[in-house]
């Protein structure tokens, strides 16, 4: 799920035009012009699409939370570098703070795509990526909680907005039994032993170690309600 698909799916869940996206950026000293904010906002097949630099989107989420809870003293935002990357666990917790989600709301959330997740799963989530017990954020899940805020917001089919056809599929499962494998055991051996089919949709446990969370450099210092 690229960044394209992310900001896309915000502008439409959250109800918001150019001006308004151009505010947000504003808020954090980002002068977006509206030709480059337009072709970010086209699909990979549309003439004049441009990828979304996770800079670009990281500076959108940490305006979206000034704009909703205030600047906090002392806090800047900070721009992500050329070669860091913001991980979709970072989006999800960004649109956390921005929106005053708690895990019940997100739960709901995904609920309304059919999508089911426990508070454990969530928290597992928010860790830091060095923490034992921390899980990546797929695409499947984002993707879900995405459309799944649209229904909440707007009281539509986001997928019918989006000009794709709606699914019929009754349940948002990943392929496997969509079960939670629990937190990456240390020392867990090769990745060929691991269990495929996670629901999150990310790197399995005993897989690759997490990248690196010099992006985490880009996100602001919120405390989220719990």
């Amino acid at each position: 799920m690229i960044h394209n698909d992310i900001l896309r799916r915000l502008r439409y869940a959250l109800k918001l035009n150019d001006r308004q996206i151009q505010q947000v950026f504003a808020l954090v000293d980002y002068d977006i012009e509206l030709p480059y904010l337009a072709s970010i906002m086209k699909k990979e097949d549309e003439p004049g699409f441009q990828r979304c630099r996770d800079s670009v989107l990281s500076l959108f989420l940490d305006g979206l939370i000034i704009k909703n809870r205030g600047k906090q003293p002392g806090k800047e935002p900070v721009r992500l570098g050329p070669k860091e990357r913001l991980s979709n666990n970072e989006v999800l917790r960004k649109i956390r703070i921005a929106l005053t989600l708690r895990d019940d709301d997100i739960i709901a959330i995904c609920a309304k795509e059919d999508f089911r997740i426990s508070k454990g799963e969530l928290s597992a989530l928010f860790r830091r990526p060095d923490h034992r017990n921390y899980q990546e954020c797929g695409d499947q899940l984002l993707r879900n909680f995405l459309n799944g805020l649209a229904k909440t917001r707007r009281g539509e089919k986001p997928a019918q907005a989006d000009g794709q056809a709606p699914s019929n599929a009754p349940s948002r499962k990943a392929k496997g039994d969509g079960k939670f494998k629990g937190p990456r055991k240390p020392g867990s051996g090769k990745s060929g032993n691991a269990p495929r089919g996670d629901k999150f949709g990310g790197r399995k446990p005993g897989g690759d170690k997490p990248k690196s969370n010099k992006a985490k450099k880009g996100i602001l210092v919120w405390k989220a309600d719990k």
